[in-house]
């Protein structure tokens, strides 16, 4: 199956955000954007795109990457892969990001969509956030989000519902950021913070060494929840 299957006007009209979207059976109304990780548009993405559709939503995965690695897919079990994507992680500029996402919430509600959520993993939770700080988007949900404690002083501007996923252990977010982020968000009255204790980064990968099943499925429960509410 192809890591994309349609393309998207950037908002600047510069270019086209390819993207990968999975349609439900019947028309939704209810739309998620499925934000990767620095892997791209890869085989666990296409699959929680599948599964959101199954579950009802029109859901989308767009390639973050296309800038300057248009159609990459990596594994992070294979060490040179996750290397390259930490490299392409090095380049990523996260404002251009938030444009995407905001670019995808345009198309998907020409797409008919009324009520559109964002879910994203690690890279990808960083933008989910912003998309919350930054984007009208009606519910987001970030898993193991990088950099956060890095942009609390945007927190005032979140207007619409935010779930964060926090492993206690991600070896990229050390305890003193996880710490910040609490403090500043915990008293947020639209923002719920989960922690899952001594679990790493990158918990709920739908496949791979790094996947927990536990977690992944308590994680995943909760989100299926969330936006069952939130975007009904």
């Amino acid at each position: 199956m192809a890591a994309t299957n349609t393309q998207i006007p950037t908002l600047d009209g510069a270019g086209t955000l390819p993207a990968y979207v999975a349609r439900p059976d019947a028309d939704s109304t209810r739309a998620i954007i499925v934000i990767p990780e620095i892997f791209g548009v890869n085989e666990g993405i296409r699959k929680k795109c599948d599964d959101w559709a199954a579950e009802g939503y029109l859901a989308i995965a767009p390639d973050i990457f296309w800038r300057f690695a248009p159609g990459v897919e990596l594994s992070p079990d294979i060490e040179a892969e996750f290397q390259q994507a930490l490299g392409y992680f090095g380049q990523y500029d996260a404002d251009d990001g938030v444009k995407d996402i905001e670019a995808a919430i345009h198309w998907l509600r020409g797409e008919g969509a009324e009520r559109i959520g964002c879910v994203g993993f690690c890279l990808g939770g960083r933008l989910a956030y912003m998309a919350a700080t930054r984007t009208d988007i009606d519910a987001s949900v970030g898993y193991y989000g990088v950099m956060i404690d890095q942009m609390l002083n945007e927190a005032h501007a979140i207007a619409n519902p935010l779930m964060l996923h926090i492993p206690t252990e991600d070896h990229f977010v050390d305890h003193a950021a996880q710490k910040k982020v609490h403090e500043a968000l915990d008293p947020h009255p639209k923002v719920t913070l989960h922690d899952y204790p001594g679990l790493d980064h990158g918990f709920a990968a739908t496949m791979g060494n790094r996947r927990d099943e536990e977690g992944a499925q308590l994680a995943d429960g909760r989100t299926r929840a969330f936006f069952a509410e939130k975007l009904a």
